[in-house]
């Protein structure tokens, strides 16, 4: 926000400075530095381009203002769209036609932006707009004022709102006496409905209905100007009192996976998996702090049915990472493979140490539930609603508790009998069970189906 509005102030004020050359170059290289770096040093790359385009902007409309409108605003947002689905095709390049050809290139994007600007710079050194003033215009010192004063209760405005939504919540689980974790893995659809309305005040009431601890959400990249720069996983962290891992940033070309949780955060790292043809295959790692036991959670995303080889290379890579952890550990995935058959033996192996939620469960295809050391007590599948084109799983988990309790979890892990015995819901504890409001019809739209009722387990 300084950045920006040190920006506008200096192109408002010092315009002729603004559209010097020297100016851009810096404005490049910025831009350069913002594509190529990551973390701190390509975050002081964003704030030169945040405050170079700010500053630009001001003597640009006021020189294509004096132009033809039609002609100068008619091709400049014709040239915007051509540059909306360029930043579009980098990522999408597995749907569209030529898009192998700029797979990745978010580097070409951000030169053919600077060449543009750049373009309205030499028209601006040409023009010369602001070497003369006219006499009617107001004393520089007044105009400083006034546009300084306007920047500045902006900015207080910003700081006001900024400390009025900052998040209080003491961030408890739902079942912390009992050690249980309730978590579900959702392809929210980039937050739009089956009409492409918004979705994101349906997608947090049912995940605060069905009491979610822990939450992976795919398709989850909204930060895009097609998709309205929006940020739903702020939003629901903000509004449900939960940690957010955003996952893989924009710059990394995926559709995006994120992780909230109402367990802190300890340590997080992101991968993209290898996709030699298709879209890219973003997963988070992340080690959560669940009742001072230390659990890692998987969220991941597999490439498409059609790129075979992408998707056994990427059961293998993700295999590999989830059997290096010797804590307990939860896999919330899209996997594309049906239940027993193909790459499901490679994510459900002695290499990755990983159980199925439910074994018995033949009707899936992308969504999937995995985990090890831990005492799964819960399964349950609820209907997408007009929400998303997805269901939402839930299962749900009790953290051992001292060495008896994971001694006695080490004992199933050779017993899938014992491990997998069924428990109706009257005998298991009512920490364990599953909202009834989701019971037959359940609300709107949202219901157990597949198996019309959650399944529980009590472990012999």
């Amino acid at each position: 926000m300084a950045a920006m509005t040190l920006g506008l102030l200096s192109g408002i004020l010092r315009p002729a400075l603004i559209t010097t050359w020297s100016l851009y170059g810096v404005g490049c290289l910025g831009a350069a530095i913002l594509t190529a770096y990551h973390n701190w040093f390509g975050y002081y790359g964003g704030l030169i381009t945040a405050f170079y385009l700010m500053a630009v902007a001001g003597p640009l409309i006021t020189a294509a203002a004096k132009e033809n409108p039609a002609v100068t605003f008619g091709l400049g947002f014709l040239l915007y769209n051509f540059m909306v689905l360029f930043h579009v095709w980098v990522v999408a390049y597995a749907f569209v036609p030529g898009g192998p050809l700029v797979r990745e290139h978010t580097d070409w994007i951000m030169i053919t932006m600077m060449l543009l600007i750049g373009l309205g710079v030499f028209n601006l050194r040409h023009r010369r707009p602001y070497d003369h003033i006219t006499s009617k215009s107001r004393p520089v010192s007044q105009r400083r004022r006034y546009h300084t004063l306007g920047l500045c209760a902006i900015n207080l405005f910003f700081l006001a709102t900024t400390y009025l939504r900052f998040p209080l919540d003491d961030y408890k689980p739902y079942h912390e006496d009992a050690r249980v974790v309730t978590a579900g893995i959702w392809t929210v659809h980039f937050s739009l409905d089956n009409h492409m309305w918004s979705s994101e005040y349906r997608i947090r009431d049912l995940i605060k209905e069905l009491e979610l601890d822990v939450v992976g959400l795919l398709e989850s990249d909204l930060q895009r100007i097609i998709m309205g720069n929006r940020d739903i996983t702020q939003f629901l962290a903000e509004d449900l009192g939960m940690y957010v891992d955003y996952g893989p940033g924009p710059n990394k070309h995926t559709w995006g996976s994120a992780l909230l949780s109402k367990f802190p955060i300890v340590n997080s790292t992101h991968h993209l998996l290898p996709s030699p043809v298709g879209e890219l295959a973003p997963a988070i790692h992340a080690t959560l702090n669940m009742y001072d036991e230390l659990v890692d959670v998987f969220v991941f995303h597999s490439g498409q049915k059609e790129d075979v080889e992408d998707r056994r290379l990427q059961a293998a890579y993700l295999a590999g990472v989830m059997g290096f952890s010797s804590r307990p550990s939860i896999l919330l995935s899209y996997l594309v493979t049906k239940p027993l058959r193909g790459n499901y033996h490679t994510y459900v192996s002695e290499r990755s140490g990983m159980h199925d939620v439910d074994p018995t469960d033949q009707t899936r295809w992308c969504e999937y539930i995995l985990y090890k050391y831990l005492n799964r007590v819960g399964y349950a599948r609820v209907s997408r609603g007009m929400v998303s084109d997805t269901e939402l799983q839930v299962a749900k988990f009790v953290v051992p508790k001292g060495e008896e309790e994971k001694a006695q979890i080490a004992v199933l892990d050779g017993d899938p009998q014992g491990r997998n015995r069924r428990a109706q819901e009257r005998d298991v504890p009512e920490s364990w069970r599953f909202p009834a409001m989701f019971q037959g019809k359940g609300v709107r739209g949202h219901r157990y189906h597949v198996f019309h009722a959650p399944r529980y387990y009590k472990p012999a």
